[in-house]
C-alpha cells in the first residue's frame, strides 16, 4: 500500500522482514515438538533457536537465483546456524510455513485492527450521549421525515461498528488457522501430533483436513470482513457529507488552521476526509471480491492465489486501520451547529407532524384511516407548495379542527412527545459497553496467552 495511507502500526506487520521472522517461528515450533519426539537432536534445536537470524537482503539474493521465497529463506537461515542447518524444514513443505506464517500474520493484523474499533466505537458512544438531545430532522429519501437526535445517529454507528468488530474478530479466530500437514495434507512425511503441538506453540488451530494449503474460505471471509467495516464507515462518512451541505450545514469536518480548501475558490471548506474514506472503502471491496476469486484452486493447491494474497491482506488491513484511525479524529473533531438543525426544522414548515395527526384523527374516530389520510396529505400538500405553516392550514380545515380541539391539535406538533422514547434508546449504550467490556477482556487474555 502507498505511503500516503499506511500507519506504522500496521505496516510493521507486513515488512518482509516480519514476514520470514513469522516463518521462522513456525520452523522453530515445528523443531521443537520434532525433538519432542527425539527426531532432531535438542542441542541442535537449541542452537538454531539461539542462532538463527533473518537477513531480508540475502533472501531476495539467493531468490534470484532460486526463484523460489522459501528455498531461499531456509537457506538463509541455514547460513546462520551452521552444521544445525541440515535440520532445518525437515518434512516440511513450503506451504506448511508459509500458511501457517500468514495466519500469525493476519491475527495480528486484526488484534490492532480490533483495539482501534474499541477506541472508535468508544468515541462514538461518548458523543452519542453528549447529543442526546440535540433535536435535528430525520431524513428519508433525503426527505424530512419525523425528528431524530444526533445522538440516536450516532449511538446508530457506535452499534454497528460493534458488530463490525464481532464479525472482524470471529473471521480472524478463524483464520488463525495452521498447517504441518505437508505436500497434499496426509502427514506422509511428517505425524499429525507434531502439527498439534506445534501450532499450540504458535497459538493457532490445525486445519482439520487440509490439502497443501489451508482452504482459502477462510481469508475470503476475513477480507469480507474487513469490506463490511469499511463500508459502515462509509456509510457514517457519506452522511456527515450529505449534512456538510452548504443548503444543510448541521455538521462538519474539523478544519485546521491553514488548511485550505480549494486552490480557486477560497471560502471552500470541503468534506475532503469524508471523501476519502468513502473512496477507500471501494478499495475494500476490491480486495473481498479477490479473495473470493482465490477460493477455487485447482486440485490440492495451484499458486494462483498467492499473488493476490500478497496484495490483498497487507493493503486490506492496513486500509481498513488508516480508515478507522482516520474518522475516529473526524469524530472527535466534529464539529455540531444546533443552530442550523433548528433552522432546517423551521424551514420544513412544521410537515413533519403528518404522521401524528393522521393517527390523532384515527383514534378519535372521526373517520376511517383512508379517509383521514387524504384530509392530511391534501393540507400537507397545500402547505408545501403554499409555503405556509402546516399547523395554520390545518387549523383551519373543518375537516381537522370538527374532530380534534386546539389542545389536541397542538399536542401533534410537540416534537418532545415524538421524542420521549429517545432516553430509553441512549441507554441501550450501557449494554454495549457492557458487552464490549466483555470482548476488551476475551481479547486481551487471548492475546497473553499468545
Amino acid at each position: 500500500m502507498i505511503a500516503r495511507y499506511t500507519l506504522p502500526e500496521m505496516a510493521a506487520i507486513w515488512t518482509d522482514e516480519a514476514r520470514f521472522e513469522q516463518m521462522l517461528r513456525v520452523e522453530v515450533a515445528v523443531l521443537h515438538a520434532q525433538a519432542e519426539r527425539g527426531l532432531v537432536p535438542r542441542d541442535a534445536v537449541a542452537a538454531i533457536a539461539s542462532s538463527a537470524r533473518v537477513d531480508v537482503d540475502r533472501i531476495l539474493e539467493l531468490e534470484a537465483t532460486t526463484e523460489h521465497d522459501v528455498i531461499a529463506f531456509v537457506s538463509q537461515l541455514a547460513e546462520t546456524v551452521g552444521e544445525h542447518g541440515r535440520w532445518l524444514h525437515l518434512g516440511l513443505t513450503s506451504s506448511d510455513v508459509v500458511d501457517t506464517a500468514l495466519a500469525l500474520q493476519c491475527r495480528a493484523a486484526a488484534d490492532l485492527l480490533v483495539t482501534s474499533l474499541d477506541s472508535l466505537i468508544a468515541t462514538l458512544a461518548d458523543r452519542a450521549r453528549e447529543h442526546a438531545r440535540t433535536v435535528m430532522m430525520g431524513r428519508t429519501h433525503s426527505v424530512h421525515a419525523e425528528p431524530i437526535t444526533l445522538g440516536l445517529k450516532l449511538a446508530s454507528w457506535a452499534f454497528e461498528l460493534h458488530r463490525d468488530r464481532r464479525r472482524l474478530d470471529a473471521t480472524a479466530d478463524d483464520l488463525a488457522t495452521g498447517k504441518i500437514s505437508g505436500a497434499v495434507g496426509t502427514y506422509s512425511q511428517s505425524d499429525p501430533g507434531i502439527e498439534a503441538d506445534a501450532l499450540a506453540e504458535l497459538g493457532l488451530c490445525a486445519d482439520q483436513v487440509s490439502t497443501q494449503i489451508v482452504q482459502r474460505d477462510r481469508h475470503a471471509a476475513f477480507l469480507a470482513a474487513l469490506a463490511i467495516t469499511g463500508g459502515s464507515i462509509e456509510r457514517f462518512a457519506t452522511e456527515i457529507r450529505n449534512l456538510q451541505h452548504t443548503e444543510i450545514g448541521e455538521l462538519q469536518e474539523p478544519f485546521r488552521t491553514g488548511q485550505k480548501g480549494s486552490s480557486a475558490m477560497p471560502h471552500k471548506r470541503n468534506p475532503i476526509l469524508a471523501e476519502r474514506l468513502a473512496g477507500l472503502a471501494r478499495l475494500l471491496r476490491g480486495f473481498a471480491h479477490a479473495g473470493m476469486e482465490d477460493q477455487a484452486l485447482w486440485h490440492e493447491r495451484d499458486i494462483s492465489h498467492s499473488s493476490v494474497e500478497r496484495v490483498a491482506l497487507p493493503g486490506a488491513t492496513i486500509l481498513l486501520h488508516y480508515a478507522v484511525v482516520r474518522f475516529q479524529g473526524l469524530v472527535d473533531g466534529m464539529i455540531v451547529r444546533p443552530d442550523r438543525m433548528r433552522e432546517n426544522m423551521a424551514a420544513g414548515l412544521g410537515l413533519h407532524a403528518s404522521g401524528r395527526l393522521l393517527s390523532a384523527l384515527v383514534a378519535a374516530g372521526g373517520s376511517t384511516r383512508e379517509v383521514a389520510y387524504e384530509v392530511v396529505q391534501r393540507d400537507a400538500l397545500r402547505a408545501a407548495d403554499g409555503r405556509r405553516q402546516f399547523h395554520d392550514i390545518v387549523s383551519e380545515d373543518p375537516d381537522v379542527t370538527g374532530v380534534l380541539g386546539p389542545e389536541a391539535l397542538a399536542a401533534c406538533f410537540d416534537d418532545d412527545w415524538s421524542l420521549r422514547h429517545v432516553d430509553v434508546i441512549i441507554d441501550r449504550l450501557g449494554q454495549l459497553d457492557e458487552e464490549h467490556h466483555v470482548l476488551a477482556g476475551s481479547h486481551q487474555v487471548a492475546l497473553d496467552l499468545g
